[in-house]
């Protein structure tokens, strides 16, 4: 039996047993078209936490870059990532990309057109769906690396992505401790973007959890380098010097989450063999080691404060 067919079996019996029975009681059974689509969305996340656990987990306990006492932040971290790749904020993702992009795609199709499509303009595409997926994953990473640069420019943008830098015990849970506007940002972005190039919905979800098993490993608390793959695929040491405490703020480096090559291109990359500490030091403490709904309540605070603060003039 392959994969997709169990994790298709996993996903009826969670549809069968536990979503469509809800749906019918509050009335909601338009959605049971798309009902086993969630499921089946939330049991690839499930799998990717698992498969990004057992990976990830023994390196960082045979070889980490530093040892924690206390690990209550690396903890809050954790609800991070459930949320994100297993609980609401999948669901919600694919929800809102199925009925956009059909309403998308019906407004062209009524306007005379055909709807975007990246093997219509790429016909060597066709019939090679591996390809295609890594074509759609260098497309969505270039415009990840761009997102990700301009969050560390603007400083109301900073102010919500401070959350994610303020972690001192990064780890490859510490990939997903975002602010739920700073995720929504994301969200737009990519979803842009899918919609350009035409991602099938349920592959668009597959795609982010897929980007993001890169993403998870390049933070783990790893003294791991990749050797001269490094300049092809993103690793811990690259994506450390991101997170270094002199690295944070609007001066950084090493923006890419999956492929160097855009920091290699647009001359942010920094190669160096150092393993240096990671946080914001001007970061709050709340957004280090408080919990999940203080940090989201602080990053929130200090977004409003950073789009009502006026400008500094500059200085004759």
């Amino acid at each position: 039996m392959g994969l997709d067919r169990f994790f298709s079996i996993i996903a009826g019996y969670i549809d069968q047993y536990a979503v469509l029975p809800v749906l019918y009681h509050f009335g909601w059974m338009t959605w049971e078209e798309l009902s086993f689509d969630w499921c089946l969305v939330c049991v690839y996340g499930m799998f990717a936490v698992i498969v990004t656990y057992a990976v990830c987990w023994p390196l960082e306990a045979l070889f980490p870059v530093e040892r924690w006492a206390d690990k209550k932040a690396v903890f809050t971290d954790v609800i991070y990532t459930i949320l994100s790749r297993v609980g609401v904020i999948p669901v919600v993702t694919f929800l809102i990309f199925y009925q956009l992009q059909t309403a998308f795609s019906g407004a062209i199709v009524d306007a005379g057109f055909i709807p975007p499509d990246l093997e219509m303009v790429f016909p060597f595409l066709f019939g090679h769906p591996v390809l295609t997926f890594l074509c759609y994953a260098l497309i969505l990473d270039f415009a990840d690396y761009w997102r990700h640069r301009f969050s560390h420019t603007y400083r109301s943008w900073y102010a919500l992505h401070a959350l994610h830098h303020a972690q001192r015990q990064m780890s490859f849970w510490s990939d997903d401790r975002n602010h739920l506007l700073d995720e929504g940002i994301s969200f737009l972005w990519f979803f842009t973007i899918g919609l350009a190039i035409g991602i099938p919905p349920l592959q668009f979800p597959l795609l982010i959890l897929a980007l993001r098993f890169v993403e998870s490993m390049s933070h783990a608390n790893i003294k791991l380098s990749f050797g001269p793959f490094e300049y092809l695929l993103v690793s811990p040491r690259f994506h450390r010097r991101h997170h270094a405490t002199k690295a944070a703020g609007h001066h950084s480096c090493n923006y890419a989450a999956v492929f160097p090559i855009w920091d290699i291109i647009f001359r942010s990359a920094d190669f160096s063999d150092v393993w240096l500490p990671t946080g914001d030091p001007k970061a709050a403490e709340v957004l280090h080691s408080g919990n999940y709904f203080e940090q989201q309540y602080w990053g929130l605070k200090m977004f409003v404060k950073a789009l009502t603060r006026p400008r500094r003039k500059a200085k004759a």
